[in-house]
């Protein structure tokens, strides 16, 4: 049994992007053993097979080539679930902007987003990150792994950047948050 193999195996059943110390202490190895490991089988999926290797939300995780994408549709038939504007609103605010209370939320879009914080939290695209520091102690709301996992990102680094328009309108929105925790 090589370790690029049993590399491959946790992977496979891993249901969420893998770290290369969690992948190590299963193994019992050490990371530049993963790590190596990693880069023999990214290499050799590359080569043939169905399979890829991609690195995701600070992990690796096996996912299908595009090449397969449309069969892989016909055979599951996934119902698409989009987000509504005012969804996506929500969440870019909170992407751009985390940690934020709903307050700060609402503050910024200027209309209630109870309804839409709820709804990203059952869809586990934010989560509750801490508690702001006044007086309520309100929740502070973040994105998850799952945000990444969705969007394709290996970090929110990898967010795209704000036009000039849209800072400044969150700067004037909420001028006292930005260094606050």
């Amino acid at each position: 049994m090589s370790l690029v193999d049993s590399v491959e195996a946790l992977l496979f059943v891993a249901d969420a992007p893998a770290e290369v110390g969690s992948l190590a202490q299963a193994l019992q190895v050490t990371e530049g053993q993963v790590e190596q490991a990693i880069e023999l089988l990214g290499e050799r999926l590359a080569q043939h097979g169905s399979l890829k290797l991609v690195k995701l939300a600070g992990g690796f995780q096996l996912a299908t080539k595009e090449e397969y994408a449309q069969v892989i549709a016909n055979f599951l038939k996934p119902q698409r679930q989009r987000l509504s504007r005012s969804l996506m609103e929500v969440l870019a605010v909170i992407a751009y902007r985390q940690p934020l209370t709903i307050s700060e939320i609402d503050l910024i879009r200027g209309v209630q987003s109870d309804y839409s914080v709820r709804s990203l939290l059952e869809r586990r695209l934010i989560q509750e990150v801490g508690r702001r520091h006044t007086p309520g102690r309100p929740v502070l709301y973040g994105t998850s792994q799952q945000f990444l996992h969705q969007f394709n990102l290996n970090d929110l680094g990898q967010l795209p950047p704000l036009g000039t328009a849209e800072l400044e309108a969150i700067q004037l929105s909420l001028p006292s948050v930005a260094g606050s925790n």
